[in-house]
């Protein structure tokens, strides 16, 4: 790939048998007028510059002013691939993204590092736990939160063929052993469907929510999966699917409760509660309400905050 090796970065090596990087680069080799800018946020891109040269361009920490220039790009007919912290990118340069590629409805793409809990032992100030709602707020927005590096891939590759603007959420670890029985981005992966109740989660907290499954079903109760990658539009089919066919939903999220996944299973319930059997399921979101978390390392913070598979479990059954 004209100077990433596909046997480099190993342990950032999946099933897909591509990185992130690599992707971008193939992307690259095909389109010319694919463009690549971050804001300093080269961790998962460092190589990219040797392939695309004047394609590449790090503005420095100034997320409004990538922001611009990358709205810049689009209305002339590129394709850029902006990167920051999630905190930043989101809320920094948001007005930016509201008005410069929102308004406008240009495909720039959108890449969060560290978004929800990814960003552990950092404060208040670098923590993006209010990113999806922002982004789900503008009009045309295309929001994912992958929960692998197959999911992150496939993201990709559906924000750069839309035609409008989209926001991933990056996180590019290993998949859940366990394969989906059907679905993909973008309505959702289906994992196991339950009777008594479904844990719908986003993101890297699949990982937990398998964990959590499997003491909850030690207690003898069937319990089902749904992972939704993309956030925005609306999975509305996959969630409406749980909600006619469990006596209970556990929405399961790194965010503050408003806006994020907890709003989205809501929002379906509400619009679609003529098509839900009666009596109608319980509804409990797992969230971090309206406060952020305590800085540590990740499973320090997991542990702290509620969110190991054990915790998850137990706060499930304590809701009962």
């Amino acid at each position: 790939m004209n100077g990433i090796s596909s046997s480099g970065n190993s342990n950032n090596r999946k099933a897909d048998n591509m990185t992130y990087e690599e992707l971008l680069a193939s992307e690259a080799n095909k389109n010319s007028n694919l463009y690549v800018l971050t804001a300093e946020n080269r961790a998962a891109i460092r190589n990219l510059h040797t392939v695309m040269k004047d394609r590449f361009i790090d503005v420095g920490i100034a997320e409004q002013t990538m922001i611009g220039l990358a709205a810049g790009l689009a209305a002339r007919g590129r394709r850029p691939v902006v990167h920051a912290l999630s905190a930043f990118l989101t809320m920094r340069a948001f007005e930016f993204i509201r008005s410069t590629a929102g308004l406008p409805n240009l495909p720039v793409v959108l890449v969060g590092a560290i978004p929800g809990f990814l960003s552990e032992a950092n404060g208040p100030t670098h923590q993006a736990i209010e990113d999806i709602a922002l982004m789900r707020m503008i009009p045309g927005m295309q929001v994912f939160a992958p929960s692998s590096n197959d999911e992150l891939l496939e993201s990709m590759r559906l924000a750069l063929a839309a035609d409008t603007p989209s926001y991933i959420r990056f996180f590019a670890g290993d998949a859940p052993l366990e394969k989906p029985i059907y679905g993909s981005v973008p309505e959702g992966c289906w994992y196991s469907e339950g009777t008594d109740i479904t844990l719908i989660t986003t993101g890297f907290l699949l990982h937990e929510t398998f964990k959590a499954k499997a003491l909850l079903e030690n207690t003898g109760k069937s319990v089902g999966i749904l992972s939704l990658p993309q956030l925005s539009p609306a999975p509305a089919k996959a969630v409406l699917k749980a909600l006619q066919s469990s006596k209970k939903i556990v929405a399961i999220e790194d965010h503050f409760e408003t806006g994020g996944l907890s709003s989205i299973v809501r929002e379906v319930f509400a619009e679609n509660s003529s098509l839900i059997k009666i009596p109608q399921p319980v509804i409990h979101c797992i969230s971090l309400k309206t406060k952020w978390f305590e800085p540590l390392l990740l499973p320090d913070v997991l542990e702290h905050e509620g969110f190991t598979g054990k915790k998850l479990a137990e706060r499930i059954l304590k809701n009962e």
